[in-house]
Parts: C-alpha cells; sequence; structure tokens
C-alpha cells in the first residue's frame, strides 16, 4: 500500500515556484553530485555485448572470446552490480516506441493521467510507492507502476486501457525483456557455475512488472532527490534510458558514481532476490537518482522477480561447508510484502534477510 501524493509535475510546472516544498526538501542525504563534463573520466560501469555471450549457445569456434565476455559478465555482477548491455536483440524501432510511448502518457493532461491513478490501499498505478506516512519526506518524480506478467496479474484499468499504439509497444517489448531476462539469468548460472535449475525453476514463470518515471526540472535540484538510495528487490532489474538527460547514480565503495548510459544500451542490475539466490556472490547495489534545474529525466524501468508460488533462499548448489547459507529462506510473496511495507532505505530490508550466525 501506498499513500497518495500531489502530482510533481504539475507542480513543477508554475512559473512563480522558485523554492521547494518543505516536504521534498532533503537535507538527510548524501550530498549530490553533478553530471559534469569530467564524469566520463570517473569509473564506468562495465559493457556486455550479448553477441560474444550468446554464441554459447549455437557457436562454438571462439570459445576464448566467450569465456572472456562471461568472466566480464561475473566480475560485473560480483564487483559492480551493475552494467551496461549492448547488442541485447531488442529492436531499436521498438525501443524507440516503447520511448515515444512513455512520453506521450506523461505529456497526457492531468485528467488523462488521472485515470491511471493510484487507488487507496494500492501500489500499482500513477503516482508514488513507498510511502507510509503523511509526515513522510517525498520523492521529486511521479511514477506509473503496473505489473505486466503473467498477464492474468495485470490490473483491468492499467495496461489493458493504455492508449494505442503504446499498449501493443508496451505488450512486445514487456514479451522481449523477459526473453532478455531469461537469457541473462541463464548466462549467470554458467558464470557462477550453479545448477542451471536452481535458477530455472525460480524465475521461468516469474513476475515482471515496470515503472515509468517522469523526474521534472526542479528550481532546487541539490534541495531534493528523485529517488531514494535503495536496492531493488528484484531478481534482476533493465532500465531504458527514455530521453538525455542522466540522473541514475550507484554507491561504489563508499562513493556516489554517476552513470553515463550508452546510445542503445540498456543498463542491468542485480536485485535483492538474486543476491539471495546466489548466496551473496552477486551483490545488489544502492543507487539513487538526482534532478536537475533545466530539463525533466524520464526512465522506464523492467522488474523481473522469482516466481509469486516460490520460495527464495540461497541455491542449494551454491552453498558448502566453506561458505553456509548467509540467508533466511522465505516465500516469494512474504518476501515483496514486507518489501513493498516500508519506505526505501538503502539495503536495510535485504539486511532482514540475512542469517547471523554467533
Amino acid at each position: 500500500m501506498s499513500l497518495l501524493v500531489p502530482c510533481v509535475q504539475e507542480l513543477a510546472k508554475d512559473p512563480l515556484l522558485t523554492t521547494v516544498p518543505p516536504r521534498y526538501v532533503r537535507h538527510d542525504q548524501d550530498p549530490i553530485i553533478p553530471y559534469t563534463s569530467t564524469t566520463s573520466l570517473l569509473p564506468q560501469l562495465p559493457v556486455i555485448d550479448m553477441n560474444k555471450l550468446l554464441l554459447y549457445s549455437s557457436d562454438h569456434h571462439d570459445q576464448e572470446s566467450m569465456d572472456s565476455e562471461l568472466e566480464k559478465l561475473h566480475l560485473a555482477c560480483k564487483e559492480w552490480g551493475f552494467f551496461q548491455v549492448i547488442n541485447h536483440g531488442v529492436s531499436t524501432s521498438l525501443v524507440d516506441s516503447v520511448k515515444g510511448g512513455v512520453e506521450g502518457f506523461f505529456n497526457m493532461e492531468v485528467e488523462e493521467k488521472s485515470r491511471f491513478g493510484q487507488k487507496a490501499g494500492e501500489k500499482e498505478g500513477f503516482g508514488q510507492v513507498f510511502v507510509t506516512s503523511e509526515e513522510q519526506k517525498l520523492v521529486w518524480a511521479d511514477m506509473f507502476f503496473l505489473t505486466t506478467l503473467p498477464t492474468h496479474l495485470r490490473k483491468p484499468h492499467l495496461f489493458p486501457n493504455l492508449p494505442n499504439p503504446f499498449r501493443d509497444s508496451l505488450e512486445a517489448y514487456s514479451s522481449e525483456l523477459q526473453n532478455l531476462a531469461h537469457k541473462l539469468l541463464h548466462l549467470k548460472t554458467k558464470a557462477l557455475k550453479m545448477n542451471p535449475n536452481d535458477m530455472k525453476e525460480l524465475f521461468e514463470q516469474g513476475r515482471q512488472s515496470m515503472t515509468m518515471n517522469y523526474y521534472p526540472p526542479c528550481p532546487q535540484p541539490d534541495l531534493v532527490i528523485g529517488l531514494n538510495p535503495h536496492s531493488d528487490a528484484s531478481g534482476i532489474t533493465i532500465l531504458l534510458q527514455i530521453n538525455d538527460q542522466e540522473g541514475l547514480q550507484i554507491k561504489k565503495d563508499g562513493n556516489w558514481i554517476p552513470v553515463k548510459p550508452l546510445p542503445d544500451a540498456f543498463i542491468v542490475n542485480i536485485g535483492d532476490a538474486l543476491e539471495i539466490v546466489t548466496n551473496g556472490v552477486y551483490k545488489s547495489i544502492e543507487h539513487r537518482a538526482i534532478v536537475n534545474a533545466d530539463k525533466e529525466r524520464l526512465t522506464i524501468a523492467t522488474f523481473y522477480n522469482p516466481k509469486l508460488d516460490g520460495e527464495l533462499s540461497p541455491a542449494p548448489s551454491l552453498i558448502s561447508k566453506e561458505r553456509p547459507a548467509l540467508f533466511k529462506r522465505v516465500s516469494v510473496v512474504d518476501f515483496y510484502k514486507g518489501f513493498f511495507s516500508r519506505q526505501l532505505d538503502g539495503k536495510s530490508y535485504l539486511d532482514t534477510m540475512r542469517i547471523h550466525s554467533g
């Protein structure tokens, strides 16, 4: 459940708005790292080429290149928890169509968007997620959160009511990203040398959801946050940058690093569920979104989660005497119920799943 909040996009349209309303002022956040011309000089996310990896399942003529790329993926998941993926197989025309649809959605009149508004006590719909009290500080963003797969879990007033051609594009995109998620998870089982059935059993009929994010320009961008620092609860998250305004930052070695999205790439990150399944070998990483004084930023994040009737625990093939289970066993339903009942706060939710020895 999430409480209903004002539309930030409408708030930001007010030409007289020069100071941020108190409920959005965030003195509790780490200082904002602006995007500058020197951003590209900072460490950047590893880039994984799916063309090299997918030869694994077809043509073995370049084993060395494949092994090298798989090791690169393994290290990206272990040391970064984030990477960019190129040559991912999702057509440029479909991606462009989804981008246009997301922009079109947020350009609708507020009355039209309100048809997709969250209903009291629900988290899906247009609004903000993770708002648990009237006193809680808010993020400088509007979100449209919806379940996309399996289709029988879709809310009848959300996905089916989207205007065409956006609805058809999103349908195709949902299917393509499910395929991409399956390929990535399969490759990770290879990289981890784990029993592939441990991953397949949990994720094959997994739940997919999407969040479209709109971060309006802000007169005092250093005082607000677009998205609280957090790790995702998903197995994996696949992020598509809609326009060219950057804003994603990840926490690595205690520092916030601005991410520069590559054209025609997806940004992929490990979620808490996958950190549990891999028994902590792969890490879910804190990330946040910052906003800009002059230009809006738009993204769409696709979360691929374990199946709802599954149980979440470290994969048996990754537990040993030397590396015992680091996380408790929990039903997938209870895991997500707990996640959505809290405010977003770093990796605090995953920490409740840890087994503390001694």
